[in-house]
């Protein structure tokens, strides 16, 4: 298998993550499969159609023989393939990737799945620009979609969420990049750059944020009073905001969403 078909990135979080989709999308095509509605998925960051696994996962990979092939690529599959083998299946996907040398290589998954080339959209386009401009246009009484925002930091905007929420008609899996982006921005003395700003009012759809995140408080120097500002939110505060924000404009939002940890515990999304 050519080595640009996988990314050298992952861990046992991506393999959760992916376990959970899995799940979900058999459940959600079960429930659906004798309704009048035409099924969608759509995955917004598409890749190249296989899962993102860590360096020494590949040198592993190399090490298969033809026999073993087909173990290899089910071993790695990414999103774009668990909802191509979901079953019942859907009647079209929208493949979404930006970069151009991912999205040729993505679109080698038609040659893997012919039967269902017909029905696969690959889209070489930002997914905000174009999950706004889909949302607004399709017609949603017949239709019904998943979408998988799978983001690796901060590109998913509130107003593709909006956007998104509007339909009334897609079931929405968003990875929030919670501490691989998003702590890590909050500056403990509360001196954001005025673009990390813009950035973080972009994903929360508000400049609240800030009054939630950040507290005043006084200290006495020898000049008097004076106030000093400093982060109050921790991981679990910032979590909850964003799910305050998401329960705003969608009717139903998980009350226990899943934390996504790195190999040291920590959460990253």
């Amino acid at each position: 298998m050519p080595m640009q078909l996988v990314q050298k990135f992952g861990g046992d979080w991506t393999e959760t993550k992916l376990k959970l989709l899995q799940n979900y999308l058999k459940a959600y095509t079960n429930a659906l499969k004798n309704t009048q509605f035409l099924l969608t998925y759509i995955d917004a960051f598409a890749g190249t159609g296989y899962r993102e696994i860590k360096s020494e996962e590949y040198d592993n990979f190399l090490l298969f023989d033809g026999s073993d092939l087909q173990k290899a690529k089910d071993f790695i599959d990414g999103s774009v393939r668990k909802a191509l083998q979901a079953i019942p299946s859907f009647d079209d996907y929208i493949f979404i990737e930006k970069d151009q040398v991912r999205h040729d290589e993505l679109k080698k998954v038609k040659d893997d799945f012919p039967q269902k080339s017909h029905q696969i959209q690959i889209i070489p386009e930002d997914c905000n620009v174009f999950l706004q401009r889909y949302c607004k246009e399709e017609n949603w009484a017949r239709r019904r979609a998943i979408a998988f925002l799978d983001p690796h930091g901060m590109q998913v905007d509130w107003a593709t969420m909006e956007a998104i929420s509007k339909t009334k008609a897609i079931d929405v899996w968003v990875l929030f990049p919670l501490g691989i982006a998003v702590n890590r921005l909050l500056r403990r003395d509360g001196r954001i750059p005025e673009s990390i700003k813009k950035r973080l009012n972009r994903i929360f759809g508000t400049e609240e944020w800030y009054d939630y995140f950040y507290k005043f408080r006084k200290e006495r120097d020898m000049f008097g009073q004076t106030k000093v500002i400093e982060k109050t939110a921790g991981i679990d505060a910032i979590a909850e905001f964003y799910c305050k924000r998401l329960k705003e404009i969608f009717p139903g939002v998980a009350n226990n969403p899943k934390k996504l940890l790195n190999a040291k515990g920590s959460p990253l999304f």
